[in-house]
């Protein structure tokens, strides 16, 4: 009756005729849940947290990733310090790798790297506002599925804060020690596709068959549903891994420390073609002292072989606020999110050090 164009009469009785009846069938069909909505109950959306906002949708941000693991005798005792040092310096969210061994970038072999949901989980429940995810988690080692119920749950356990960094990957040692299969990339970049396919459609509301352009599921009842909008970031520089960030990402992540101008410009034409909003974020890998010489110390310690001029120029290495000045350069390019590797981070110390570069 409140509507402007009435339903007619005949068809409005014949409606609740029929819902009259229908209380009576439900039995015999089998439901699991049979939820009755009268006109003083509340609707049952209503118990759904509402999506929360994307990076691309909130204001410039840098999450410090963390990839090497000094812990000693205390592993978790040194994870939620660090953790905390972050939140306080003014992070906006804390990132793992996703590795089954030390990566040769970082560390040696035997160093520990914990896997990353297991941790998250533990970081979720310190009560801090920072955003948590992997950075990034190869579809190599967890199916699509897996991975959406992974998200899923440190989005609820975090009460809408988790992110998801995604690639092929690209370490085949690891994976052969894992009894994992490496394929080729073509094979690894579908997976990656279908991946992103499937987590979509186990986040989305309902529980109905699914039948997309990569990926078919009979039904999509994966619960507990994320409590926000997990943000997925698509890593990778190849013209593949641009493409598909800019067809199926809610970001793309470059580094710094590659031809990012290049790079740009090659995601930027996938972007405009798709004409979807698809936020920039970057692997910054840089070294920061406290002053001049602390910096230089610092490139002597790390560069190995290297000669130092051309390590320090590749890794940025720079005062704390010479890092914060080149990172609004980079906000002003259009990047959105920066995550910051700082390879010589060995305590929460250091983590508080670095809240010039937190939030230039």
């Amino acid at each position: 009756a409140a509507r402007d164009r009435p339903v007619p009469a005949p068809a409005l009785a014949g409606q609740l005729r029929r819902a009259a009846q229908v209380p009576a069938e439900l039995d015999d069909e089998g439901w699991d849940l049979v939820v009755t909505v009268g006109t003083d109950a509340p609707q049952v959306a209503a118990a759904v947290a509402p999506a929360a906002e994307t990076a691309a949708d909130a204001g410039h941000q840098v999450i410090l990733q963390v990839s090497r693991f000094p812990w000693g005798d205390d592993p978790a005792g040194w994870l939620k310090e660090v953790a905390l040092a972050a939140d306080e310096a003014g992070f906006a969210g804390l990132a793992l790798m996703d590795h089954l061994i030390q990566i040769p970038q970082v560390g040696r072999a035997w160093d520990p790297i914990p896997e990353p949901f297991t941790t998250l989980g533990l970081l979720a429940g310190l009560g801090t506002g920072l955003r948590l995810g992997p950075l990034c988690t190869p579809v190599t080692f967890r199916p699509g599925g897996v991975i959406a119920k992974a998200v899923a749950t440190l989005d609820v356990l975090s009460g809408g804060r988790a992110f998801v960094g995604i690639g092929a990957g690209w370490f085949g040692r690891e994976h052969d020690v894992h009894g994992l299969p490496f394929p080729g990339p073509r094979e690894r970049l579908d997976e990656l596709e279908r991946a992103i396919e499937i987590m979509r459609a186990l986040w989305a509301p309902g529980t109905k068959a699914y039948s997309g352009t990569r990926a078919r599921l009979p039904e999509t009842t994966s619960y507990p549903r994320p409590a926000g909008r997990p943000e997925i970031v698509v890593g990778g520089s190849g013209d593949r891994s641009l493409r598909i960030a800019a067809e199926l990402g809610d970001a793309c992540n470059l580094r710094t420390d590659l031809d990012l101008d290049e790079r740009l410009a090659v995601f930027d034409k996938h972007r405009d073609r798709t004409g979807r909003d698809v936020a920039v974020t970057v692997l910054d890998l840089p070294i920061v002292g406290r002053d001049r010489d602390d910096v230089w110390r610092r490139v002597e310690r790390a560069r190995g072989n290297a000669p130092a001029a051309a390590y320090a120029r590749k890794h940025h290495a720079a005062t704390a606020e010479q890092t914060a000045a080149r990172y609004r350069e980079l906000f002003a390019r259009g990047v959105r999110t920066i995550f910051v590797a700082v390879q010589d981070l060995a305590s929460p110390d250091d983590v508080r050090a670095l809240a010039p570069i937190a939030a230039p």
